[in-house]
C-alpha cells in the first residue's frame, strides 16, 4: 500500500472519550505500544480513557482526545508525526501543546488537521505539493494552509490532500496523476484548488490514487484512478473529475482503501467494490468488482473503514467486524489467517476505527 485514506485511513463512530486499542504490525510502532511487536488481537495503548477520534496510515497513526489535544506514533522519516524530529516513536507523542484540534487524517506519509478555529494544518512529505503551502519542501511540524478559517474536514490520498469548507465547497491538492485532484485535469497543484463550483458536498475519503464524497443530497461521486474498478462506475478508465456511483440519493458513510471502496446506506447496508484481494470486499470471493456490491444482507452497519487489504465496519450495536488480508494479525482475529466474509472482534462495544497499511486502532465504547 501506498496510501490509505483513508482516511485511509480518518475514524469511523466517535464519541466523548474511551480507552485506545491497536494490532497488527509493529514494525515501525505504530501500534503505540512501546515496542515493535505484532499483535493479532485488541492491546490496550496505555491507561487513559479520553481518546476520541483515530486515524491511521502506512506506519503510522494519530489520534485526538477530549481534550483537544492530538497525538502521532509510529514511522516519521518524512516529519509526518509533526513534533518537529524525524525520529520514529513506539508511543504516542503530543503535537504541539494545543488543545484545539477537531479532525485528523493521514496520506502515505503525510498529515492534515483541522482545528476548532477552522484552520487547516498540514505536515510531513510534501514531494507533490500535498501539504498545500505552495512548496514541496517537507515539514516536520504542522504550518497553517493559507489563512482562511472556514475548513471543516480533510482526507489524506497517496501524495494528495481533499478537504471540504464549512459553505460545502470541495478543495484538492497535491500529486494529480489519474485525475486523483478531480479538477479536470492531471496538473500537480501545491495550493487548494476548487473541485467544480457546488456547495453541496459533506464528507469525503481518499484512497491510494482515487477520492470520493457525498453530498447532502445523499448522491456518491468519485474520481482518480481506476485501475481495479474502484471507482463503481463499472469501467476500469480514470475519470479526472467526479462521476456519480448509480442514480442513488441514499448513501451515509463512505470510506476508501488503496484500491478498494466502501459505503454504508441510511437503510444500514454495506457495500463494496474495487479490489477483492484476500477477500478484502468482505463479499466471500476474491473476484474484482468494478460497481457495489453488498456484503452480505444484513442491515444494521453504521460506519466502515477500508485499509489496505482489509477493512472493518461498526454496527448499530456497536460490534466491531473485520475482513480481508490478515498476514501481521490485523483483523484482531488471534490468528494471521485471511477472511473474505466479516468476522466479530470479540464482545466489547466500539465507538470509532481506523484501518492502516497493515493494522488497526480503534477506541473501545
Amino acid at each position: 500500500m501506498t496510501g490509505i485514506l483513508q482516511g485511509l485511513l480518518a475514524s469511523i463512530g466517535g464519541g466523548g472519550g474511551g480507552p485506545l486499542y491497536a494490532w497488527g504490525n509493529d514494525g515501525y510502532g505504530q501500534l503505540g505500544l512501546n515496542d515493535s511487536v505484532n499483535r493479532s488481537s485488541p492491546v490496550q495503548v496505555g491507561a487513559l480513557t479520553t481518546w476520541s477520534e483515530v486515524a491511521c496510515n502506512r506506519y503510522f497513526s494519530a489520534s485526538i482526545k477530549s481534550d483537544g489535544t492530538l497525538w502521532t506514533w509510529g514511522f516519521n522519516v518524512n516529519g509526518q508525526l509533526g513534533d518537529n524530529s524525524y525520529d520514529r516513536r513506539s508511543s504516542p507523542v503530543q503535537v504541539g501543546v494545543l488543545s484545539n484540534w477537531s479532525q485528523v487524517s493521514l496520506g502515505f506519509r503525510h498529515t492534515a488537521a483541522v482545528k476548532t478555529d477552522g484552520t487547516m494544518w498540514t505536515w510531513g512529505l510534501n514531494n507533490n505539493g500535498q501539504l498545500g503551502d505552495n512548496s514541496q519542501v517537507d515539514r516536520s511540524s504542522p504550518i497553517q494552509v493559507g489563512a482562511l478559517t472556514n475548513w471543516s474536514q480533510s482526507a489524506g490520498g497517496q501524495y494528495s490532500t481533499v478537504a471540504i469548507k464549512t459553505d460545502g465547497t470541495l478543495w484538492a491538492w497535491g500529486g494529480n496523476n489519474d485525475g486523483r485532484l478531480g479538477d479536470g485535469t492531471v496538473v500537480p497543484r501545491s495550493s487548494p484548488v476548487q473541485i467544480g463550483a457546488l456547495t453541496t458536498w459533506s464528507q469525503v475519503a481518499c484512497g491510494d490514487q482515487f477520492a470520493a464524497a457525498i453530498k447532502t443530497d445523499g448522491t456518491l461521486w468519485i474520481w482518480g484512478a481506476n485501475s481495479s474498478g474502484q471507482l463503481g462506475d463499472n469501467t476500469y478508465q480514470s475519470k479526472s473529475s467526479p462521476i456519480q456511483v448509480g442514480a442513488l440519493t441514499t448513501w451515509s458513510q463512505v470510506s476508501c482503501g488503496a484500491f478498494s471502496t466502501f459505503a454504508v446506506k441510511t437503510d444500514g447496508t454495506l457495500w463494496a467494490w474495487g479490489a477483492s484481494g484476500s477477500g478484502r470486499l468482505g463479499d466471500g470471493t476474491t473476484v474484482n468488482k468494478s460497481s457495489p456490491i453488498q456484503v452480505g444482507a444484513l442491515t444494521t452497519w453504521d460506519k466502515v473503514s477500508g485499509g489496505t487489504v482489509f477493512a472493518a465496519a461498526i454496527k448499530t450495536d456497536k460490534t466491531l467486524w473485520t475482513w480481508g488480508g490478515n498476514g501481521s494479525g490485523q483483523l484482531g482475529q488471534n490468528d494471521t489467517i485471511a477472511k473474505s466474509s466479516p468476522v466479530q472482534i470479540g464482545s466489547s462495544s466500539w465507538a470509532s476505527v481506523a484501518c492502516g497499511s497493515n493494522h488497526m486502532i480503534a477506541i473501545e465504547d
